[in-house]
């Protein structure tokens, strides 16, 4: 099954959700934002996404801009900074048969899920 990391005010997000609907393939959709994962959730999907944590991070966000930007933070400590602020995580996230992309490009979307 396919799983999305989905935040339905992000028009990436939206578009990427259209595109999985479209495959008639069953799917998920995880609402991060509410339903923020865990640090455990989080480390095993940045080995599925391949990524470093800072990776993952949206840091033109205004609250990674003035909370954390000019710090020096290790690993976990992002981590933490992401959970305590679910809007920092980079999305849309597809996951499918323990991998992971993210989704801004819907020819990589496709060709993930083909």
């Amino acid at each position: 099954m396919i799983q999305i990391y989905h935040n339905p005010r992000c028009g990436k997000s939206r578009n990427c959700l259209a595109f999985v609907e479209q495959t008639n393939q069953e799917y998920e959709i995880i609402p991060y934002l509410t339903d923020t994962p865990s640090f455990d959730e989080l480390k095993n999907l940045l080995k599925q996404l391949n990524l470093e944590p800072i990776q993952l991070v949206r840091t033109k966000e205004k609250i990674w801009t003035e909370n954390y930007k000019s710090k020096t933070l290790n690993n976990d400590e992002i981590i933490e900074a992401m959970i305590d602020n679910p809007i920092l995580i980079e999305r849309p996230i597809v996951i499918k048969d323990g991998k992971a992309i993210i989704g801004r490009d819907m020819d990589l979307v496709a060709s993930f899920l083909s």
